[in-house]
């Protein structure tokens, strides 16, 4: 009897299996479907704010000292409205907040793509200018690689060639001559280093480079000083005379040419320029720093 009940059960419970299988799928996907598409809609609407309101309350942030909240606002823009002008407008500002905040890189990378987007708006000389205010935040000491201040010089060159009229051009100029002085300190420790070695060759080279590359710097009396003492120690004393009447016409009453010129009479030489000298040439550039 038992078995025959069991038996006679296995039919009802195959039909009922058959009809879960069907069934409970359906329900299941018909549940996710439905879950998916009211997140899908609540979110949306919950998290999306028009763009300008979304971009005067990066503004604001902004101005209230609130960096890091003003930066969420402006990518919010970017975010929901990418084709707005006001998502145009967030890409610099949040360039902006982010060089606030000491995040160089992702300035950096905000403001050109900015400018790869929109090179010729209005505010492109200020994406430009963003560029090079965060290289020049990093410059080193001259003791240090100075990749970031050839970077400043680079950009903000490019500002005021590009942009002449712009607004942020003679703080570019400013950037520009700092960078430069850097770059010349960095010429000059590295020239110091070869001559007290007694590598003149290589330290001619670095001196060389600052009197014909950074000749608005000051570390220009320096250099002249330093090649007055290189080729006087080659034996080269024409173009050690040569250094040292150009440091004397430009900076005659620098320590520099006191020490050169006591270094040329110490041997019974004097200053004399010998106007077929690089020397000579470079000198015409020097306008001091």
């Amino acid at each position: 009897m038992f078995f025959k009940r069991v038996g006679q059960s296995k039919a009802p419970q195959r039909a009922v299996f058959l009809a879960l299988s069907v069934v409970v799928p359906s329900l299941f996907l018909s549940a996710c479907m439905s879950s998916e598409k009211d997140i899908d809609l609540s979110t949306y609407v919950d998290q999306t704010e028009p763009a300008d309101v979304l971009y005067n309350q990066g503004l604001a942030n902004l101005n209230a000292g609130r960096l890091q909240e003003a930066s969420r606002k402006f990518d919010a823009v970017d975010r929901q409205h990418p084709y707005s002008e006001f998502a145009r407008k967030s890409m610099v500002m949040g360039a902006f907040a982010d060089y606030r905040q000491g995040h160089y890189d992702e300035a950096i990378g905000s403001a050109k793509r900015y400018l790869t987007l929109y090179p010729s708006t209005d505010d492109a000389a200020y994406a430009q200018y963003i560029i090079g205010l965060s290289y020049y935040r990093q410059i080193k000491d001259v003791t240090q690689d100075q990749k970031e201040a050839r970077q400043t010089v680079q950009t903000m060159q490019d500002l005021v060639t590009r942009w002449p009229t712009s607004a942020y051009v003679e703080d570019a100029k400013e950037k520009i001559r700092f960078a430069n002085d850097q770059l010349a300190g960095k010429e000059m420790q590295i020239g110091r280093y070869y001559l007290e070695r007694r590598e003149y060759i290589a330290a001619v080279k670095r001196f060389r480079t600052v009197v014909e590359t950074y000749s608005n710097t000051r570390h220009v009396e320096e250099a002249l000083a330093r090649l007055t003492e290189s080729y006087y120690a080659m034996g080269l004393t024409s173009e050690a005379q040569t250094a040292a009447a150009v440091l004397g016409t430009n900076y005659p009453d620098s320590p520099w040419y006191k020490d050169s010129y006591k270094l040329l009479q110490s041997n019974g030489l004097a200053p004399r320029e010998n106007a077929g000298s690089w020397i000579s040439k470079a000198g015409k550039m020097i306008t001091g720093a």
